[in-house]
């Protein structure tokens, strides 16, 4: 007669974290991680609320009342038809995702596995490795979309945005930070032995993309060697995107659906190797 009970070796995976907490807590292990990120988020609310209004004010306002001024007299408007406050302001706001996107995908990333292993604990009870990088991918999208909104806001009241679809450039702009975002986290995944790897990008990646990317002038007028780095990086993508809809630029229809496929693939491919790498590295 055999015998019914059954071995720990028997049980699946899933069977053990069912035993460990109940179905409800695994099947929503996303939105948990998610609120123990926002919850981290907000103690440092101070720093967020900072950077979230006088960043927006400062750029906007340095732009509007200096370098715009001085480009549209010497240069008038753009070759778009707009002054450049109006041109330059959605590459401001995509900027300011990608860069809102690197804080938190980067060092929070390597904390989590490393410096202080929290993901370690989550896995620990009923969630699994890619209901943790689910989490922090809600979290991060919660706080991009805060930031942009308020961004957008002060785009309004310096009138940078004389396109009714112009409210659109939030999601563009909020996209642009996961595209990038989420390839970082998976870069930062990887990293066990932290030896700068991190700063490294900052400086040698996204530095350049902000200034290689036809941020403050057309990606046309760079040389001819260095315009890829547009085609390449998610900033220029989503900076296109956002011009189109703030202020009507003109391109080809298929240009605007190559931004929105490219920024769509790499926060797939972003993700997907995240949830991966997180297997690979809590399972071990």
């Amino acid at each position: 007669m055999s015998d019914s009970r059954t071995t720990p070796e028997a049980v699946s995976d899933d069977a053990r974290l069912a035993l460990a907490g109940g179905a409800r807590p695994r099947r929503f292990g996303a939105w948990y991680v998610a609120e123990h990120r926002l919850r981290v988020m907000w103690s440092y609310g101070q720093t967020i609320i900072a950077t979230g209004f006088g960043e927006p004010l400062i750029y906007l306002y340095a732009m509007g009342v200096g370098l715009a001024t001085l480009v549209d007299q010497n240069l008038g408007a753009e070759a778009a038809g707009v002054g450049y406050l109006v041109y330059v302001a959605p590459a401001l706001l995509c900027s300011a995702g990608l860069t809102t996107a690197t804080i938190e995908f980067s060092y929070p990333v390597l904390l989590g596995y490393k410096w202080n292993p929290t993901f370690s604990g989550i896995h620990a009870g009923p969630i699994r490795p890619g209901q943790i990088v689910d989490g922090l991918v809600i979290s991060v999208v919660i706080r991009l979309a805060a930031t942009m909104a308020v961004y957008f806001v002060f785009m309004l009241l310096f009138g940078a945005v004389p396109s009714p679809t112009g409210w659109m450039a939030i999601v563009v702009a909020t996209l642009t930070g996961m595209a990038f975002g989420t390839l970082l986290m998976a870069y930062a995944s990887t990293i066990r032995d932290d030896t700068g790897q991190l700063a490294m990008v900052e400086r040698l990646v996204v530095l350049p993309l902000t200034l290689f990317s036809g941020t403050f002038f057309p990606l046309t007028e760079l040389p001819w060697f260095l315009q890829w780095i547009g085609w390449l990086s998610p900033l220029w993508h989503g900076t296109e995107l956002a011009r189109v809809l703030t202020f009507g630029y003109a391109e080809p229809i298929w240009l605007t659906v190559l931004h929105v496929v490219v920024l769509v693939a790499m926060t797939a491919v972003g993700w997907a190797w995240s949830r991966r790498i997180a297997f690979r590295r809590l399972t071990a």
